[in-house]
C-alpha cells in the first residue's frame, strides 16, 4: 500500500515544518514541503494529498497579527480549493501558527460559524493571551470526545504538550456561539491541571474560554490547537525524562499515527 501522503504548506517565517514534518514520517507517511505561492499557482495538487498540515512559526512576520497575512492568502487564491480538498475527504491540521491561520480564514470552527452580513464578526479568533506576554512553558491538555479522526480512541486522555505562542487566547464572537462550538463537540483539547481539573494561569496560558486549547469544524477532519504535539513525539523530548523516567512514546505522537491511519 502506498504511504500517506502530506502536504506541508510553509512560507516565510515557518519554522516548525522539519519538526511536523518527522512526525508525519515517524508515523509512516510520505511528507512534500510546498510553498503557499506553488500552490496558489496550481492548486490541483491537492488532489494528490491526503493530509494538508499547517505548521508553527511566525508567518509573514506576524506584522498584521498572528496568521492574518496567510489566512488572507488562503482566503483570496485558495479558498475554493481548500473546501474542495475537505469535501472529498481530506484532513487538515494546523498548529500554533497554523491554528491562528485556519481560525482566521474561516476554516476553523467552520462554515457555521462564518460572517453572513458584511461587517460581522467572525465566529471565533486567537488573540492576545491575558498575560500580555509571549507564553513559553509545557502545559497540560485533556482530549475531549469528538468525531475527529485525529482523535479516534483517545477520548479523556491527559497529555503534556509545549506552548509557545503570544496570541493564543481562543474567543468566541458571542456566548451563544461558543454554547454552539461546546454542544457540536468541537472542542478537540482543553488546558487543565496536572490532575486533569479546572486551570488556572499558567495551566491556561493564554487565559482561552473554557479553557479551550484546540477545535475541528463540524466534519473532525480540519483541527487546529494552540500546543505543539511534533514537538513531544520521542520520550527524549520531555525535559523530566531523567526524573520521571521514558514513556514508550512522546505525548503527541498519537495524533500523527492516528492521522495517517485514518487517512489510508
Amino acid at each position: 500500500m502506498a504511504a500517506v501522503r502530506v502536504l506541508l504548506l510553509r512560507t516565510a517565517g515557518t519554522n516548525c515544518d522539519a519538526e511536523t514534518a518527522f512526525a508525519f514520517e515517524k508515523s509512516g507517511a510520505t511528507v512534500t514541503p510546498v510553498h503557499v505561492r506553488a500552490l496558489a499557482e496550481n492548486p490541483a495538487q491537492l488532489s494528490e494529498y491526503s493530509i494538508l498540515a499547517l505548521p508553527g512559526g511566525f508567518s509573514y512576520g506576524d506584522d498584521l497579527g498572528s496568521g492574518v497575512v496567510l489566512a488572507n492568502e488562503l482566503i483570496q487564491r485558495l479558498e475554493e480549493p481548500l473546501r474542495q480538498f475537505i469535501d472529498r475527504g481530506g484532513m487538515a491540521i494546523g498548529i500554533c501558527n497554523g491554528f491562528q491561520v485556519l481560525v482566521k480564514s474561516g476554516l476553523l470552527p467552520g462554515v457555521p460559524y462564518r460572517p453572513k452580513t458584511a461587517g460581522e464578526a467572525p465566529g471565533a479568533t486567537l488573540t492576545h493571551n491575558d498575560s500580555l506576554r509571549f507564553e513559553d512553558r509545557w502545559i497540560w491538555l485533556r482530549v475531549e470526545k469528538t468525531n475527529s479522526p485525529f482523535l479516534e480512541g483517545v477520548a479523556g486522555k491527559l497529555i503534556t504538550l509545549p506552548v509557545a505562542h503570544g496570541e493564543g487566547k481562543f474567543v468566541t464572537r458571542d456566548s451563544g456561539t461558543l454554547q454552539k462550538i461546546e454542544g457540536a463537540g468541537q472542542v478537540a483539547f482543553r488546558y487543565t491541571n496536572a490532575a486533569g481539573g479546572a486551570p488556572s494561569y499558567p495551566e491556561n496560558p493564554n487565559g482561552s474560554q473554557n479553557a479551550i486549547a484546540g477545535v475541528v469544524d463540524e466534519t473532525g477532519r480540519v483541527m487546529g490547537l494552540m500546543p505543539h504535539p511534533e514537538r513531544h513525539v520521542l520520550p527524549l523530548h520531555h525535559p523530566r525524562w531523567t526524573r520521571e523516567g521514558l514513556k514508550e512514546e512522546g505525548d503527541g505522537l498519537f495524533l500523527f499515527k492516528n492521522a495517517v491511519k485514518n487517512a489510508k
